[in-house]
């Protein structure tokens, strides 16, 4: 199992060469990212014009271990809503952090009031 999840924030800052890149390519043999934080990241490459294929092909030249929404998930990622509410958190936010608990693994993002969370998980910040 991966030691880190990949918030969209991270790699999207390793794919655009932004700040904090360094921190997600030393961690990126041993990651792994929600399916639902993966359609973020290939949504946000499309929307910059990116090609489908070649938006899923650069994502899956990282072997990022890509993690199925499912049903257990679901509920860990709801059961955040309330903790998370104030802090603005979105569905996406909230499936990172789920997934982070679940797999007892360090999240990494460059979302910064993720550092404020009490909700059992190990948050990163990469900037």
């Amino acid at each position: 199992m991966s030691s880190f999840v990949l918030d969209a924030s991270a790699l999207l800052a390793l794919l655009n060469e932004e700040p904090g890149k360094d921190i997600v390519a030393e961690a990126i043999g041993d990651c792994s990212i929600s399916a639902v934080n993966y359609c973020e990241v290939v949504g946000k490459l499309m929307d910059a014009g990116v090609p489908d294929d070649d938006a899923r092909h650069t994502v899956d030249l990282l072997n990022i271990d890509i993690v199925d929404f499912d049903a257990k998930l679901a509920f860990q990622t709801a059961s955040l809503r309330l903790a998370t509410k104030r802090f603005g958190l979105s569905l996406g936010d909230r499936c990172c952090l789920a997934l982070g608990i679940a797999r007892k693994a360090t999240v990494l993002t460059a979302e910064r009031n993720w550092s404020k969370l009490k909700i059992g998980a190990r948050v990163r910040l990469i900037r």
